[in-house]
């Protein structure tokens, strides 16, 4: 049932990529339009998404396995830091690679997955994944894609999908719906990521010199790293963790965290390399060559991981 659904995702989200290449392809728009699409998605569409995660109604048994999923969450963020960190001093890892490397694609595949495969109603614990990755994103992931070592806690503080964060956390936990006119307009525009984000990465795709990428070593590294080393580290540390974790639907919740973190590399990267003009040709070519073979390594994962 997974694997079919993903297939479908997946295709469904190549096309919208191709939309995107034909689109520039045909020259009704050009390639750096794509820059214009970036910023909308990261600074409009994610913060919908954010918040709209929450918008559930609130129980003890909920509070209890995302928080359960919160944890997760940061136990493999902090495995992801110290393998790519050793890994940095042997391979000589560029920021671009270290970020798609860190950061999956959760929000653009792994909110419609769990929808479509568990119901609406266990997004929020693929939410609290994307709270630690969101944080993460803003800090860290920026701070290395702008080529800088200190964080401007000023501009950290005021990005609009750390406030949605907050938002969204505080709404969940004093049991607040927005009204419904607000609501279904963040619905509608958080229904966007996918295409958004496809379309983008479809016209960034048109500058890649494909030859020249499928010819180089380095690609086929980092998505071996990316969709299989990691990926099987990850499986072993949440069956560990549901076997020591007494929690109703422990398992399931620590299925949704691991199908977070063997996603394909973070659309995010590729728009931020995008904004920062930070070789935002290589970085979408590592969102691709792991979202091709992703259809294959993810399935394998969660095969394992329900063994």
């Amino acid at each position: 049932m997974v694997t079919l659904l993903l297939t479908e995702q997946l295709t469904v989200l190549f096309l919208m990529m191709g939309c995107g290449f034909v689109l520039v392809k045909s020259k009704i728009v050009k390639s750096r339009d794509s820059k214009t699409l970036s910023l909308i998605s990261v600074y409009l569409i994610m913060p919908c998404v954010i918040i709209n995660a929450f918008q559930i109604d609130y129980s003890k048994e909920i509070q209890d396995g995302f928080l359960l999923a919160l944890f997760a969450a940061v136990i493999i963020h902090l495995l992801l830091f110290l393998i790519c960190g050793i890994l940095g001093k042997f391979l000589n890892l560029t920021s671009v690679e270290k970020a798609s490397l860190i950061y999956s694609n959760a929000g653009n595949l792994i909110i419609p997955l769990v929808t479509s495969v568990l119901g609406s109603e266990w997004v929020i614990y693929s939410s609290g994944f994307m709270c630690v990755q969101t944080l993460l994103l803003w800090t860290h992931a920026q701070s290395i894609m702008q080529g800088k070592t200190e964080f401007n806690w000023k501009k950290i503080l005021q990005n609009v999908n750390l406030i949605a964060i907050v938002v969204g956390i505080i709404l969940f936990f004093f049991h607040i719906k927005l009204p419904v006119i607000i609501s279904d307009t963040i619905n509608s525009l958080a229904s966007l990521i996918g295409p958004v984000s496809m379309i983008m990465l479809g016209m960034l795709l048109t500058e890649v010199d494909w030859k020249a990428l499928f010819t180089s070593r380095r690609i086929y590294l980092m998505t071996a790293l990316k969709m299989l080393v990691l990926p099987l580290i990850m499986v072993g540390c949440m069956r560990i963790l549901a076997h020591h974790c007494s929690l109703a639907n422990a398992s399931t919740i620590l299925l949704i965290s691991l199908l977070a973190t063997i996603t394909p590399s973070a659309t995010t990267i590729t728009q931020m390399a995008q904004i920062y003009d930070n070789h935002p040709d290589y970085a979408s070519a590592i969102n691709v060559f792991t979202t091709v073979v992703c259809i294959v390594t993810m399935p394998i994962m969660v095969l394992l991981y329900t063994l």
